[in-house]
């Protein structure tokens, strides 16, 4: 029986997994792949449909954890390269501006 409940949570991960893809499973989808899982698996709807959901949440939880590790991965690459981020140009926009002004209100008193 053990066997058999761990052969359909794999068979759930692959098809959860190949479902997924680039976009996040809908709630009418995450159903029809519960329904799919219960029947191949022999498991029932309710355990197939817990397991699809847990798989989606840890494929969520994953995609954010990769994005955010790529996103930090990325921003250490441009600083070694040189380049800055938008909030940095921004920044030191701002700051030019500021200078500017103050330049301008020091050439009106003299």
């Amino acid at each position: 029986m053990a066997e058999r409940a761990d052969s359909a949570r794999e068979l759930a991960e692959k098809l959860v997994l190949a479902g997924v893809g680039a976009i996040a499973l809908t709630a009418e989808r995450a159903d029809a792949l519960a329904e799919e899982v219960a029947a191949r698996g022999g498991i029932g709807r309710d355990e197939a449909r817990s397991m699809v959901e847990e798989l989606m949440g840890r494929w969520r939880s994953e995609t954010v954890r990769l994005s955010e590790r790529t996103g930090s991965g990325l921003a250490g690459v441009f600083r070694e390269v040189g380049l800055v981020t938008r909030g940095e140009l921004e920044e030191i926009e701002l700051r030019v501006a500021q200078l500017e002004h103050r330049l301008r209100l020091l050439e009106r008193s003299d």
